[in-house]
């Protein structure tokens, strides 16, 4: 019997609750097990003596009791002094019973395992991993390096220890199947499955740590290699289920084009143009156009996006357009309007903080096929909505929605007479730029389009570095801007653990002192925490003037367009990845006038940090700026996968082994064309919610 096949419940230790909770992590039989793979390792091979602890090292040590007392200070804690010939340490516990008071005789011998702290003279572990010994003769070491799992609530690393060892005894006795064709593997020279697996779960003392965390040991490449490869089937597996779909064909009407491009006050550039006629194309077939658009902030993705609607429109079916924010859904629902008043086409908001007449109005008018463009936020995936011929779905931002939301709102499309299914086309927005080869990988069922020009007149922020040290020029500098070029300023407030409340209450001190020292200046604030009432009425009072310097955290990544701002300070830069920094800098530099940003640092800083503020200093390139985020910060920072949830991969990690991308691309089309029998095996495997991703 396959390892696939038998129930991680055959294990010892295994019952009804535990295999529950392995079931939150997808385990549910041996090879699952198998495939958790460990995301660190600890050497618990050797005992250190104390005397030789640095603060802040990982160790083991062994020493016998000499005192042990309950301390009552700020908090009651358990406080036990061990020593060993070399010094003395104290074990430290602030959760204990009283049970395991006792067990801490003095003369009783503790192995412990722990992060070192040094205070003064004193040296301490904070709860520590504790095994009590007989004596210290006769300490138990480890053999192999330990390995340390991801887990959940209520299941410790020890019993996945446990679960592993009989897995692992189990693989030396059922092999596990290989799915990689034999050929492949011969021709990349990749060990077996099986030696990578027991490699991983149980690594020698003296292996090159250093080898496995940068993926340069073959074992490792061979596991990243069948990962990714399981990636790419399954986005090529999700294109081609979306072929079998199908769409309405909209056919370009020209001169509805021309009547809309004769009213702008601007030209198209030749980026849009070709991107719009990409668009088109996909448009007018009668499958699903699935074509993620990427381009940096005030390149123009809304209006070809609005061009797409408006052709829609003419043939009397309807577009929704998701933004992740109300605030930006009032900002593209007031520009869609402006452009569509003229060629007679309605457009509406729907968000879930609008009034409920209004909203239940546009609902019954969205159902009857009335209105043609609707924009909105979470609000259009409500099973309310229903419309009446969806054809288009655009997606603004889209990493920002999960798979289960995308679905949903695709989910809204026609069905005729027959019962036959129509699906909508899909066009994905980010200002978020994405390096060439990680969007191959990860938008793989995408076609990209890429809108690589700014409009004419657009000049580059310029972009400084200072030391908060300089804050007082800084503050001069705002009242320049504002007093004598008559101009608007942004100042942003970070916090290097990301507390949204802790982030707020440094934009609330902000604010006050920069009252004080800019009156009689009009200083606005606008953070989390504000109703979205609040922060809309904030905003817009910005955008009019009435607000001459606005202090905000990061929540206005994503705002409206602000064209008289030309001056943004970010305070504390060096806490944020470049991307993030590249996205805040191109809320300025949207007018015509020259625009600056003024990143102001808390010394001193890091090498890393150094790199990453000279690379915003020497660039406005969002292409060249990703590529140095993926190399200083890795592909999950990127990605943003914090915010959705979303782990791009299990084990493969993109920055470290994108050397592995071409292959793997280029072998897929060899796999799904003549292997196609180990697409879902090689999907089961490795894809998590791999029946989600199916289905989007």
């Amino acid at each position: 019997m396959l390892l696939s096949q038998i129930s991680v419940e055959s294990l010892k230790g295994v019952g009804a609750k535990v295999a529950e909770k392995l079931s939150a992590l997808s385990i549910s039989t041996v090879e699952d097990l198998l495939f958790h793979l460990p995301y660190k390792y600890q050497d618990r091979s050797k005992i250190s003596p104390i005397g030789s602890l640095l603060h802040g090292q990982t160790a083991q040590v062994c020493g016998v009791i000499e005192k042990a007392d309950v301390v009552f200070g700020k908090r009651r804690s358990l406080v036990c002094k061990v020593s060993d010939h070399t010094g003395i340490l104290d074990i430290r516990l602030f959760y204990f019973s009283m049970a395991q008071k006792k067990q801490f005789s003095r003369g009783q011998y503790l192995q412990c395992y722990g992060q070192v702290s040094h205070s003064g003279r004193s040296i301490s572990m904070i709860h520590p991993e504790i095994t009590y010994l007989k004596d210290s003769s006769n300490p138990r070491l480890s053999d192999r390096l330990t390995a340390i799992y991801p887990t959940t609530d209520g299941l410790q690393q020890k019993t996945f220890q446990k679960l592993n060892k009989q897995a692992l005894v189990m693989l030396n006795h059922t092999n596990i199947k290989e799915l990689m064709p034999i050929n492949l593997l011969k021709q990349l020279n990749f060990p077996p499955l099986c030696d990578a697996l027991k490699l991983l779960h149980q690594p020698p003392i003296g292996i090159s740590l250093d080898d496995i965390y940068n993926g340069e040991h073959p074992l490792i490449q061979r596991l990243a290699f069948e990962e990714l490869m399981a990636n790419q089937l399954a986005l090529k597996k999700l294109k081609q289920k979306h072929q079998n779909y199908r769409s309405f064909p909209i056919t370009e009407d020209r001169n509805l084009y021309q009547r809309f491009a004769n009213q702008l006050p601007f030209q198209l550039t030749s980026a849009q143009e070709r991107v719009i006629d990409q668009v088109n194309n996909d448009l007018s077939v009668d499958k699903p156009m699935m074509r993620l658009v990427q381009g940096d902030v005030g390149c123009g993705k809304t209006l070809v996006a609005a061009i797409a609607a408006i052709q829609v429109a003419s043939k009397q079916f309807q577009t929704v357009f998701m933004a992740p924010t109300e605030l930006l859904a009032e900002q593209h629902y007031k520009t869609f309007k402006s452009w569509c008043k003229s060629l007679n086409i309605p457009v509406c908001i729907l968000t879930s903080s609008m009034p409920s007449k209004i909203k239940n109005d546009n609902l019954e008018r969205i159902a009857s096929g009335e209105l043609k463009i609707i924009i909105g936020t979470h609000a259009v995936f409500q099973k309310r909505v229903e419309f009446k011929k969806l054809a288009l779905a655009i997606i603004d931002e889209q990493h920002r929605f999960g798979v289960e939301q995308r679905k949903t709102l695709i989910e809204k499309g026609h069905k005729n007479e027959s019962k036959e299914e129509f699906r909508p086309h899909q066009l994905v927005m980010t200002a978020t730029p994405i390096p060439r080869t990680l969007a191959q990988t990860t938008y793989a069922d995408l076609d990209l389009s890429i809108i690589d020009e700014l409009p004419p007149g657009r000049k580059p922020v310029e972009t400084s570095v200072t030391s908060d040290l300089n804050r007082d020029k800084v503050i001069e500098r705002i009242k320049h801007a504002c007093e004598v070029d008559n101009r608007q300023v942004y100042w942003v407030c970070t916090l290097i653990d990301e507390s949204e409340e802790l982030a707020c209450q440094a934009a609330e001190v902000t604010y006050s002192e920069l009252e004080g020292q800019l009156f009689p200046l009009k200083v606005g604030l606008v953070h989390g925490r504000l109703k979205t009432i609040e922060k809309n009425t904030i905003m817009q009072q910005f955008k009019s003037g009435q607000i001459d310097i606005l202090v905000a955290t990061t929540v206005i990544e994503v705002g409206v367009d602000v064209p008289n701002a030309s001056l943004m300070v970010i305070e504390n830069p060096e806490r944020l990845g470049l991307s993030q920094l590249h996205q805040l800098r191109g809320r300025v530099g949207r007018g015509e006038q020259q625009s600056y940003c003024v990143l102001m640092y808390h010394p001193p800083l890091s090498q890393n940090a150094k790199q990453r503020l000279n690379v915003m200093r020497e660039t406005s390139d969002g292409f060249i700026i990703a590529e140095k985020d993926l190399e200083i910060r890795g592909a999950g920072e990127v990605f943003g996968t914090r915010q959705t949830g979303e782990v791009l991969f299990r084990f493969a990690d993109l920055l470290r082994d994108r050397g592995l991308l071409p292959q793997v691309q280029q072998n897929a089309e060899i796999i799904a064309a003549n292997h196609n029998e180990i697409v879902t095996p090689l999907l089961n495997r490795w894809i998590k919610n791999g029946d989600q991703l199916s289905q989007v």
